[in-house]
C-alpha cells in the first residue's frame, strides 16, 4: 500500500478505536514518526494531510528541517542536555523531558529565543531499565520543579511507552496507569501546567493505546513500512 493509502486506513481505525472508547476522533492526534524516512516521504504524508511529525533523534530534524514542508515537528526521542540549542526553535512540542536539568536546559535555550517550549513528562510507568523515562513516584516533584523554575516552558501532559508484547492487549495496565497520572494534573491551575496531552501509542499498540484515553499516538511503520537501518 502507499503513504496515502496507509494514512487513510490509520485515520478510518482512530475514529474506529476512538469510538469504541466512545470518545470524539478528533480527540486523537496522528503523529507521523519518520524516523530514517526521507524528506520526500515526509512531504507525500503532508500533503495526505499529516500536520505533525515525530522525529527522535535531533541529527535528523537538523538533516531534514529545511526539505520538509509546513509541519509541527516533536522530539520524541532521548533528549541530551548539549542538544538541547540546535532545535529549540525547530520543535513544537518535546515529549521526553524527564529530568529537572534538561528541563533547565530547555528553559535556558528557550528563553534565550524569547519562546515558550511545550513539553511532556516522560513516564516509566513499568520501571524497565532500557527505557528512558521518570518513575510514576517522583512525578509530583518534577512538576513542581520545573513549574516554579522554569518560566519559559508550559508543561503539557505526558508520554508514555508500553513494554512490546506479543498481545496487544496486555500492553492496557501500562497505559492505564499513565492517564490515571494525567487525570491527576488534568484540572491543576497552576501558571504553564496545562495537561491537555497524553503521547502514547504506536503503529503495534495505538488501539489499546486509544481505548486507555491517548490524545496523540505516534505512527511510523504502519504509515512508511519497516525502515531500513542500514
Amino acid at each position: 500500500m502507499s503513504i496515502k493509502e496507509n494514512i487513510q486506513k490509520i485515520n478510518k481505525d482512530i475514529a474506529k478505536f476512538a469510538d469504541d472508547a466512545q470518545r470524539p476522533s478528533g480527540d486523537v492526534k496522528l503523529i507521523a514518526v519518520t524516523k530514517l524516512h526521507s524528506p520526500e516521504e515526509i512531504n507525500e504524508a503532508i500533503r495526505c494531510g499529516v500536520t505533525d511529525i515525530g522525529e527522535n533523534k535531533v541529527q535528523e530534524i537538523q538533516e531534514k528541517y529545511d526539505k520538509v514542508n509546513q509541519v509541527n515537528w516533536h522530539l520524541i526521542g532521548h533528549l541530551q542536555r548539549n542538544k538541547v540549542k540546535y532545535i529549540i526553535e525547530k520543535v513544537y512540542m518535546i515529549h521526553s523531558v524527564d529530568s529537572f536539568k534538561l528541563a533547565e536546559e530547555i528553559n535556558k535555550r528557550a528563553e534565550q529565543h524569547q519562546i515558550t517550549m511545550k513539553i511532556l513528562i516522560q513516564v516509566n510507568a513499568e520501571g524497565e531499565e532500557s527505557k528512558f523515562g521518570i518513575n510514576p513516584g517522583e512525578l509530583d516533584e518534577l512538576i513542581s520543579e520545573i513549574q516554579e523554575n522554569c518560566k519559559n516552558i508550559e508543561i503539557c501532559g505526558l508520554m508514555g511507552i508500553a513494554p512490546f508484547y506479543d498481545n496487544p492487549e496486555d500492553a492496557r495496565p501500562c497505559f492505564r496507569t499513565v492517564k490515571q497520572l494525567f487525570d491527576k494534573y488534568k484540572d491543576d491551575d497552576r501558571e504553564r501546567v496545562n495537561f491537555t496531552t497524553l503521547s502514547m501509542g504506536m503503529s503495534g499498540d495505538f488501539p489499546q493505546a486509544i481505548k486507555e484515553g491517548s490524545t496523540h499516538v505516534r505512527i511510523g511503520t504502519a504509515i512508511f513500512g519497516v525502515r531500513d537501518y542500514r
